[in-house]
């Protein structure tokens, strides 16, 4: 189960016997928070994640291994976020013994399960309680190992939700029953398939181009929906090298140059000849060959343009870090380029008239801001260290004090809590102190005498709905229930009537 989320922080993957739950934060600050609650029950301790730059992928083995899952998710619907793809085959370069050993233990559990009848009869249904369907058909729609996206359209007016090759037949899932031996009409979503042409012969391209010019291999890519990438075996690739790259691609693409398709016996030695990464262990018939004329020469069953003109404009848009000793190359192809340029003219017209001033000046403008940001929140924090101290003051003062003391500051932070804690001392009096959210998340401390805190302390965080850890008299964490504060009130003062003296 893969998670696609580009330059995740703070990533917690939580794998229990039949739930999966996964948050993090993207390089935006936005946060993320999936649930997933399984089919059926899994080997939690067998069960496993591995991160990377674009995604964090878990591996999950089923405790009835010998027992095919119909779907993913316990109930017969999913969330409109979840897209399922059991043909979703990637490469490993299993560059380090930890992920070789990984990569091995997933071998092991894909060939376990694959003499267990059908494919799940779901993907990329929205939430429904409809059935898919499988049919097979003459292969009219395309669903490729060279880990290009398969095609969408309509057999009649069902939607197909997925293709899935196997062997020599394409099976298409489709959202109802379909009537055998029914002429239909096929519909190809067209849009979907040119990107795809356009993003797949853009990395032929690259690909031939950066071996030619650099020395550069491709080891493998992937097709995304925002982006794609090609991974380079080289540990650099300097600006200059990416600048020249993109110069000689768009040069062809201006030169016109034709893109054929031509199939060659599987025993044809010429084979050996072009460029290739093997062919999957069940194929059969003729191999399929893509020729740019005079660029390149390479196996390939996927959909491409017949003219390097169909591409329009390739951009690559830099690198980002790869595995051991390579690079990933991020680029762009064709319609792609549009959207990208015109989302980009949206975010500047709509910075220009935030910011007040031209496109020239948005980086500075956005540095002064950042720094007075930067000035504000520390000027904030020392005020909120200053209200801390005079509110653990105000209460020292009074005569008599209680021994229950019971604050909530919205804006405050763990700092701030312990401050007040401190100030106040803990030997006699039991200090209940919250920040954040008034009714849902935030965080709480619990403060007083080590025994009272050590009882106290886990019922505490039960009734706010979170999770905490103290010693020596502290007791704090995360609550997702700040609605419950009046309830730990409660029971904070239940719990001194008891052992106040009578």
């Amino acid at each position: 189960l893969e998670f696609c989320v580009e330059d995740s922080r703070d990533v917690k993957v939580t794998i229990e016997d039949q739930r999966l739950v996964f948050s993090c934060k993207n390089a935006d600050g936005v946060e993320f928070y999936n649930e997933i609650n399984l089919y059926a029950r899994i080997n939690s301790k067998d069960s496993q994640e591995k991160r990377s730059d674009r995604s964090i992928t878990c591996f999950m083995r089923k405790w009835k291994e010998k027992v095919a899952w119909p779907r993913i998710t316990k109930e017969n619907i999913k969330p409109a976020w979840l897209s399922v793809d059991f043909d979703n085959w990637r490469d490993w370069e299993g560059d380090e013994e930890v992920e070789r050993a990984m990569v091995e233990q997933y071998a092991e559990m894909l060939e376990k399960v694959t003499d267990k009848g059908p494919p799940p009869a779901m993907d990329d249904l929205d939430v429904s309680t409809g059935q898919a369907g499988a049919a097979v058909l003459t292969p009219c729609t395309h669903r490729c190992p060279c880990l290009q996206p398969d095609d969408r359209g309509l057999i009649g007016t069902v939607p197909v939700l997925r293709v899935s090759r196997q062997g020599s037949e394409a099976v298409h899932f489709v959202q109802a029953p379909l009537e055998p031996g029914a002429e239909v009409l096929l519909s190809l979503d067209w849009e979907r398939r040119f990107d795809h042409m356009q993003q797949h012969s853009g990395q032929h391209l690259i690909t031939a181009i950066a071996d030619q010019m650099f020395g550069f291999k491709t080891t493998s890519w992937e097709l995304g929906r925002q982006r794609s990438v090609i991974e380079l075996d080289t540990p650099l690739v300097t600006a200059e090298q990416i600048e020249a790259l993109e110069t000689s691609v768009n040069e062809k693409i201006r030169e016109r140059v034709p893109v054929t398709v031509r199939e060659l016996a599987a025993g044809d030695p010429e084979i050996e000849r072009v460029r290739s990464r093997g062919l999957p262990d069940d194929h059969v018939g003729p191999v399929r060959v893509i020729d740019i004329e005079g660029v390149d020469s390479s196996l390939c069953c996927g959909t491409h343009v017949s003219n390097l003109s169909d591409l329009q404009v390739i951009k690559l848009l830099g690198t980002e870090k790869g595995k051991k000793n390579k690079t990933t190359l991020v680029f762009l192809a064709g319609n792609r380029v549009l959207k990208s340029i015109g989302q980009s003219h949206s975010t500047e017209k709509a910075l220009t008239t935030l910011l007040k001033n031209g496109p020239s000046e948005h980086v500075e403008a956005v540095k002064r801001l950042q720094s007075s940001v930067k000035q504000l929140q520390k000027n904030n924090l020392n005020l909120l260290r200053d209200i801390a101290v005079l509110i653990a003051r105000d209460f020292k003062s009074k005569p008599v004090q209680s021994q229950l003391f019971v604050l909530h500051r919205k804006e405050g932070d763990t700092e701030f809590m312990n401050i007040i804690a401190n100030e106040i001392g803990t030997e006699e009096t039991l200090l209940f102190l919250t920040v954040g959210d008034e009714k849902e998340a935030g965080l709480f401390l619990l403060a007083g005498p080590v025994e009272a805190v050590e009882n106290l302390g886990p019922r505490v965080a039960e009734l706010l709905g979170g999770k905490g850890a103290g010693k020596r008299g502290r007791f704090q964490g995360k609550a997702t229930k700040m609605s419950q504060r009046g309830e730990v009130q409660a029971l904070l003062q239940e719990f001194i009537s008891h052992r106040s003296p009578e």
